[in-house]
C-alpha cells in the first residue's frame, strides 16, 4: 500500500529530526545509514525512497539544527530587550545542560571537523548557520555601529563556540566547568 503524500512527507522528517541528532551525538561518519533510520523507527531499505544520499540528509538534518539553535538563541534574547537578553543567551549557550547535552545543542560545535571537510552545499548551509548566529548577536549590540556590532558579534560566537569544544573535549569536570565560567566572564558585561 502506497503512503500518502503527507505520510511520505512525515517520515521524511522522522528521518531528518532522528538525523539531525544521531549526527551531533556520534557525528556524521559514526553514524551509519542503518542507525538513523532504526532511531527513526525503519528499515534501513526505506532510507533511499526519501534521500539520494546520505549527504543529503547530513544537509537538511544540519538545517533542522541550525534553526533550532537560532530558535533557541531567540528566545534567550528576547527575554529581554536590553543587554540581559544578550547575557541569558549566553548563559544557555555556556551551561553545563548545553555541554552535556550534544544531541540537541549545536551542530557547529558538535560537527565542525567533519562539516569543513564536507561538500560546498553542505559547507553553505553551514555557514549560513554561522551568519545567521552573528547576525542575530550584532542586532542586540545596538550601542555600536553596525560593522563593528558584526565584528564584535564574530568574536563572541567565536569564543562561546570554542569554549563549549574545549568544554566538551577535556575529561576534567572541574576544567570543563571553569572553561564555561570564564568565557562567560569574558562575553558578559
Amino acid at each position: 500500500m502506497r503512503k500518502s503524500r503527507q505520510e511520505a512527507a512525515e517520515t521524511r522528517q522522522r528521518i531528518v529530526e532522528a538525523a539531525s541528532s544521531r549526527f551531533r551525538e556520534n557525528g556524521i561518519d559514526g553514524t551509519a545509514v542503518a542507525d538513523l533510520m532504526s532511531q527513526a523507527g525503519l528499515t534501513h531499505g526505506g532510507f533511499y525512497k526519501h534521500f539520494t544520499s546520505k549527504e543529503h540528509v547530513v544537509l537538511e538534518s544540519l538545517q533542522l539544527a541550525a534553526g533550532s539553535l537560532r530558535e533557541s538563541m531567540e528566545a534567550s534574547l528576547s527575554r529581554s530587550t536590553d543587554v540581559r537578553g544578550l547575557n541569558a543567551a549566553i548563559n544557555d549557550y555556556l551551561s553545563l545542560e548545553h555541554r552535556d547535552d550534544p544531541g540537541s545543542g549545536c551542530p557547529f560545535v558538535a560537527l565542525a571537523g567533519e562539516l569543513a571537510r564536507s561538500s560546498d552545499e553542505v559547507r553553505d548551509a553551514a555557514t549560513e548557520g554561522v551568519v545567521n548566529l552573528v547576525n542575530l548577536i550584532a542586532s542586540r549590540l545596538t550601542e555600536l555601529p553596525p560593522a563593528a556590532a558584526r565584528k564584535k558579534a564574530l568574536v563572541m560566537l567565536s569564543t562561546m563556540m570554542g569554549a563549549l569544544t574545549m568544554a566538551r573535549m577535556v575529561n576534567d569536570e572541574q576544567l570543563s566547568s571553569s572553561i564555561l565560567r570564564e568565557a562567560k566572564k569574558a562575553l558578559l558585561p
